[in-house]
């Protein structure tokens, strides 16, 4: 795996990071019956050398998890379809996996892994279309704000490379496999599993796909809110297909995602109707 030094150097604009979580919510997917919960984040800033200046975040509800498997099976499968349907699909889904998509580690309440961020942005999609919602990756500055509490600093307040085994499944404690989600504790915010676990997918302006905060095969050092991985051919080196799936990564078992919802008065409506759906 390759790691590189993260896009961003950000320090705190806004004084935010003590900011309580305004809200929580739990949904299920329309038409079935796998639950997430939702946390209302407050908006911000953090300050970008990239651009020189502050980037302003604004209110988001970003799920508290990574994705689990419960719920990109449903995506993957066609679950949320009546079998006896027809119907084209809305959106495209990922071919069938080839080989386990978990790796043996574990599946129900298990980070889904090993996706690209073309199939994590797929799974967006389809959400989005299913909920009527706009499910989104979040961008690389979003995702630091969000993991480090609002203080764009490597870590929340409260947690440090001492403390980390309190929050994260990195190498020193992982057992070298992913664990269910949430076990730890939670930062600032109110979010699961953003130090180790699952490295997750950001959206950015670079060619290559980054992941963001580190997996379960990486360092306390290597584990924090502004660590990243840019992909890599490795990643996808023993695919036997030509051209190489866009859908799956053969060789990375150590990337997942999490998404987020711009939190407005119509999302907020939308999100209290599907909670009584």
């Amino acid at each position: 795996m390759l790691s590189v030094p993260c896009l961003l150097v950000c320090a705190m604009v806004s004084p935010q990071p003590s900011a309580p979580v305004q809200d929580r919510i739990e949904i299920r997917v329309p038409g079935t019956a796998v639950p997430f919960e939702l946390a209302r984040c407050p908006a911000g800033s953090i300050e970008s050398a990239e651009k020189h200046s502050p980037a302003e975040i604004d209110a988001l509800w970003v799920l508290t998890t990574e994705v689990t498997w419960d719920l990109y099976d449903i995506y993957v499968y066609k679950l949320d379809e009546p079998e006896e349907s027809t119907s084209a699909d809305a959106v495209s889904r990922p071919s069938k996996p080839y080989v386990p998509p978990d790796r043996g580690f574990g599946h129900d309440g298990y980070p889904a892994i090993g996706m690209t961020r073309k199939a994590a942005e797929g799974f967006c999609e389809w959400l989005s279309l299913k909920s009527g919602l706009d499910v989104r990756l979040p961008t690389q500055h979003e995702w630091v704000y969000l993991a480090s509490g609002g203080t764009g600093d490597s870590f929340c307040r409260g947690i440090s490379i001492d403390t980390l085994d309190q929050f994260a499944w990195f190498q020193g404690n992982s057992e070298h496999t992913t664990h269910p989600v949430g076990q730890k504790k939670p930062n600032d915010f109110g979010l699961y599993d953003v130090h180790g676990n699952a490295a997750e997918w950001v959206l950015t302006d670079t060619r290559r796909p980054y992941a963001m905060g580190g997996g379960y095969r990486d360092s306390a050092e290597d584990s924090t809110a502004i660590s990243s991985q840019r992909q890599v051919s490795a990643w996808n080196q023993s695919d036997p297909q030509i051209p190489k799936s866009q859908w799956w990564l053969a060789d990375c078992s150590w990337v997942g995602f999490r998404f987020v919802i711009n939190a407005t008065e119509e999302s907020d409506t939308r999100l209290k109707e599907l909670r009584h759906e």
